[in-house]
């Protein structure tokens, strides 16, 4: 009982949510958002939004490219904080798109945002393609600082 009013944490607790994290948010995008896109691009290149004057098909590319492709890299945990990038800047844009409304009808658009966030500050964690990639490398840099 004592632990649910601790305000430390142990590692595998850290690693078992950042990986909750990753491929909760990394799920979360992709039916109904990135696969939709995806499965409809002809029917909607035409009439979506052109961003930043790069036309509607680009623009829509682009946001499948994000909200598909890198929701897969979040969920394997590959290239984890690179792929957030683009998910940050798809779900700024949508919010710029929708007047910054945070409440109400786009309400899950800023969750996104948070979720994102935290993934690029916390990094893969160690359930994650990227750790087992680079653990080698990290272990060699740790033995140069000792």
């Amino acid at each position: 009982m004592r632990s649910l009013f601790s305000a430390t944490y142990n590692r595998l607790s850290l690693d078992l949510a950042t990986l909750l994290l990753r491929v909760g948010f990394g799920i979360l995008m992709i039916p109904n958002h990135g696969y939709a896109k995806l499965l409809s691009y002809a029917e909607r290149k035409d009439q979506f939004m052109d961003f930043m004057g790069f036309g509607g098909p680009f623009s829509l590319g682009l946001t499948i490219f994000s909200e598909f492709f890198c929701s897969i890299l979040l969920i394997l945990g590959l290239c984890t904080r690179l792929a957030t990038i683009p998910l940050i800047i798809t779900v700024l844009v949508i919010l710029s798109v929708h007047q910054w409304e945070i409440f109400g009808k786009h309400e899950l658009v800023p969750a996104f945002l948070i979720g994102y966030l935290t993934i690029l500050m916390l990094g893969p964690g160690k359930y994650s393609l990227d750790w087992l990639i680079t653990k080698n490398s990290t272990r060699v840099e740790d033995k140069r600082h000792l």
